[in-house]
């Protein structure tokens, strides 16, 4: 299939079902148990930087690994995988002075990922599987003071943001994934920085894939780290007109619940979820099992929340083949045909009239 006819295999696939998104790729990277040689292998065997935890760069040193996790996730009924890419810009690799080959490690994770998909494609036709280029929110923030004493000071330029994420945006087109999902975002100005790079390296390229957003939460109250509210949230992205918008991470799917009901009622988009296997124990470990979370995501599903679901920190293939087979019950969720209003955001929503 063309790029194209994936696309609109995609879209035609979202009407029909509740599509499953992949697990984490860094619980499944951790069971291989890596030593620093194994990060670095031989291209990076001298390089002065520790390596070891770079997971984003085993797409060059240990492409079968990152290969196998896409193949498993498949296997257990993923329709989506995610690139091996939360980290592939060069603001976070700059930590390991890999700064310059962040274009690299896109195309490279994007090219194992597509091939994971055809290959299951072939497989299953009337399954075909798609790929989610994965844009994560960097080690910096745009909004926020790293300096307590110091609340004008800010690590990050909105500029740099958007130069960077235009690099990690052009290597994902270029090796081929079928949407963009911005993921993981506690702080919108980023994630605005990274719409408008997207959108740039679009008009550039001349082509048009869809956006995915994923936000998370990061207090009880229901707030991302910049303090948006999931509905203030949605409005300050809105103008990107994205495929789906949902929550991934924050703490689990027990306590995401009021935040997925929230979006689902306000969004003319589908919706996607995606969790943490609970929270983490002392041992940062995750305890829920594939049984228990699959029984707190069905009720979702039940309830008519959701049209893309997934596992984020801590989840399993054995997590996505429950999660799979649970919503394979239900209909998706049907787009609400949202009044058209001024819809304005701080860190709370504003409607007129």
């Amino acid at each position: 299939m063309t790029r194209d006819e994936r696309i609109a295999a995609l879209k035609q696939a979202a009407k029909e079902r509740i599509l499953i998104l992949d697990g984490a790729m860094g619980t499944m990277i951790q069971r291989y148990k890596l030593d620093e040689a194994g990060y670095r292998g031989e291209r990076f065997k001298d390089h002065t930087h520790d390596l070891k935890g770079n997971n984003d760069l085993l797409v060059l040193t240990q492409p079968q690994i990152i290969a196998e996790i896409h193949a498993a996730y498949f296997e257990a009924g993923a329709d989506i995988a995610e690139t091996n890419t939360f980290n592939a810009q060069s603001i976070s690799q700059a930590d390991y002075g890999l700064e310059h080959i962040a274009e690299e490690l896109n195309v490279a994770a994007a090219n194992l990922a597509r091939q994971a998909a055809d290959e299951w494609t072939k497989k299953t036709p009337d399954k075909p599987r798609f790929v989610a280029g994965a844009i994560g929110p960097t080690n910096r923030t745009a909004s926020i003071s790293p300096d307590v004493n110091n609340p004008g000071f800010r690590n990050v330029s909105f500029d740099a943001l958007v130069e960077a994420y235009s690099v990690q945006a052009r290597g994902l087109i270029q090796g081929g994934v079928d949407t963009i999902l911005i993921e993981t975002i506690f702080d919108t100005l980023n994630a605005k920085a990274a719409g408008f790079a997207v959108e740039q390296v679009f008009d550039e390229l001349g082509v048009r894939l869809p956006i995915m957003l994923s936000d998370t939460i990061t207090d009880l109250s229901g707030r991302n780290l910049s303090g948006q509210t999931p509905e203030a949230f949605w409005y300050s992205m809105q103008h990107l007109r994205p495929f789906s918008i949902g929550l991934n991470c924050s703490f689990g799917a027990e306590q995401l619940r009021p935040s997925v009901d929230e979006i689902a009622h306000v969004a003319d988009t589908l919706v996607s979820v995606y969790p943490n296997a609970g929270l983490p124990n002392e041992m940062g470990e995750y305890d829920e099992t594939p049984e228990h979370m699959t029984g707190l995501l069905e009720e979702w599903a039940r309830d008519g929340l959701v049209n893309i679901v997934g596992g984020c920190c801590g989840t399993t293939p054995e997590h996505i083949k429950a999660i799979a087979e649970a919503m394979a019950k239900y209909p998706p969720r049907k787009v609400p045909q949202v009044e058209q209003k001024l819809r304005l955001s701080g860190l709370e929503p504003f409607m007129h009239g």
